[in-house]
């Protein structure tokens, strides 16, 4: 029986794969190769990896793996279930396995909306992170897509980087309150909705409406919502929070006995440097609770 699975291969679950290796635990680790940032060119705000290309990321912590001999299967996890001692994990493809601990690490997926374009500037030209991608298009013409506000507080945070900043709200009113303070911070607001993006190769030129003259643009930022990568944390009964995502203490352990959660899909922030901390903290809880079983009192 392997001790721990770890179930999703992005910064959490290799930092975890990693320090448990370390722990000389048996580790398996599972992913399908579709990380959420895997459209951008560059990860940012990690040190010492600034600038380095999220697949290229996952490559090199994959190597640092092997000679820990952790296991490493790009396979899909179907379902998890709790036995009495351990949890029997299922695959889209092979045999069961079973484990002490299991660790999701699998984040979360934005929501696009289905405006023509979009998907084909996203990670180019339209982004959901301005931390991660604001320092690229300082200075530039920007856009929000964002109702409400979400959007409001998106436009309103990207001054740091641009003093150019327009708020697409798609059809959506924006309260007086929020208008007037948009408007005291020189933010333009365009209430209708947008008809599609026009853009070169995925790098945005324009935002066309479906009323009214189009808008020059050069990036856009996005507050659409979320939702997380796979069921498995809601169907092993994992707490929520508000937010929709999963409640976890410090150590990123949840409500279920044997099950943590680290990533995107527990944190508020959700940048690559913190899952790979939150990584390395669940896997110090998991070798602790391992040593408590495996050691006398």
């Amino acid at each position: 029986m392997l001790d721990v699975i770890v179930i999703g291969g992005g910064p959490a679950g290799l930092s975890a794969a990693l320090m448990l290796g370390r722990c000389r635990r048996r580790v398996l680790l599972c992913d399908t190769g579709q990380p959420r940032n895997r459209r951008s060119r560059a990860l940012h705000g990690y040190l010492t990896r600034d600038g380095v290309a999220p697949g290229a990321f996952n490559e090199m912590g994959r190597a640092e793996l092997v000679k820990y001999d952790v296991e490493f299967r790009p396979i899909s996890v179907a379902a998890v279930t709790p036995l009495s001692d351990r949890f029997q994990v299922s695959f889209e493809k092979g045999r069961d396995e079973a484990a002490r601990f299991v660790l999701i690490a699998t984040g979360v997926t934005d929501d696009l909306p289905p405006v023509p374009g979009f998907e084909e500037c996203y990670g180019r030209s339209v982004f959901h992170c301005p931390y991660c991608d604001g320092w690229e298009w300082r200075d530039r013409p920007l856009a929000v897509f964002g109702r409400g506000a979400s959007g409001a507080r998106l436009a309103l945070g990207l001054k740091t980087w641009s003093a150019d900043v327009l708020l697409c709200s798609d059809g959506t009113s924006i309260s007086r309150s929020l208008r007037d303070r948009l408007e005291r911070n020189r933010i333009t607001v365009r209430t209708e909705r947008v008809a599609g993006l026009d853009h070169h190769e995925g790098r945005l030129s324009a935002i066309r409406f479906a009323t009214g003259e189009p808008e020059p643009r050069e990036a856009l930022f996005f507050s659409t919502g979320q939702r997380h990568h796979s069921p498995l944390a809601i169907q092993l009964g994992c707490t929520l929070t508000r937010r929709g995502t999963v409640k976890t203490g410090t150590l990123c352990g949840t409500n279920v006995p044997g099950v943590f959660v680290a990533g995107d899909a527990s944190r508020d922030a959700q940048f690559v440097i913190v899952a790979a901390a939150e990584g390395v903290k669940a896997a110090v809880a998991i070798n602790k609770a391992l040593q408590e079983r495996e050691l006398l009192v």
